[in-house]
C-alpha cells in the first residue's frame, strides 16, 4: 500500500481532509504534512478580521494523519476486507503558537499500542519553522460498519 494509496482510503473529503501528504510511516511511527488554505471555510468565523485555525481542526489534522492513516496503514490489507470506518475515541492536546491561514502543519505521531484495532499515539504538530504548535495523546478505533 502506498502513502498516497492511505490517503484515498481515509473517510473524509474536502472540506474536512486534513491531509495533503504522507511522509514517512512504518510500524512505530508516521509523518504527514497538510498546509491550511487562505480560503478554508472556517476562517470566516474564527476570529472576526484575526483568522486563526481552530484548535479543534488542528487536533482533527492530528487525528487523520496520527490516527486515521496510521490505524490503515497498522491494518495491512485487512482494510480493503470489508467496510471499515475509524473513530476518535479520545484526546489531549496542548496548543502552544497558532497557525494562521496560508501555514504548513508537520504531525507526527509515534504508536504507543495498537491492539484490538484500537491506536493510541503520541502526537506533534510543527510549523514550517519547525517551532512546536501542539502536542498531545489521540486514541482511536478502526472498526467494521
Amino acid at each position: 500500500m502506498t502513502k498516497e494509496d492511505i490517503i484515498q482510503k481515509l473517510p473524509y473529503t474536502k472540506p474536512f481532509l486534513f491531509v495533503d501528504e504522507i511522509m514517512e510511516i512504518d510500524d512505530d511511527h508516521i509523518k504527514g504534512a497538510y498546509t491550511f488554505l487562505q480560503d478554508e471555510y472556517f476562517y470566516e468565523g474564527h476570529f472576526k478580521n484575526n483568522p486563526v485555525t481552530p484548535g479543534v481542526i488542528l487536533t482533527e489534522c492530528m487525528a487523520q494523519i496520527g490516527l486515521a492513516c496510521f490505524g490503515i496503514y497498522l491494518l495491512k490489507g485487512a482494510w480493503d476486507q470489508g467496510d471499515w470506518s475509524v473513530a476518535m475515541t479520545s484526546n489531549e492536546v496542548n496548543f502552544y503558537k497558532p497557525v494562521f491561514p496560508g501555514e504548513k502543519v508537520t504531525v507526527i505521531g509515534e504508536k504507543v499500542y495498537f491492539r484490538f484495532n484500537k491506536l493510541k499515539c503520541n502526537v506533534a504538530m510543527y510549523n514550517s519553522e519547525e517551532v512546536l504548535v501542539a502536542k498531545g495523546v489521540v486514541a482511536g478505533i478502526a472498526f467494521k460498519k
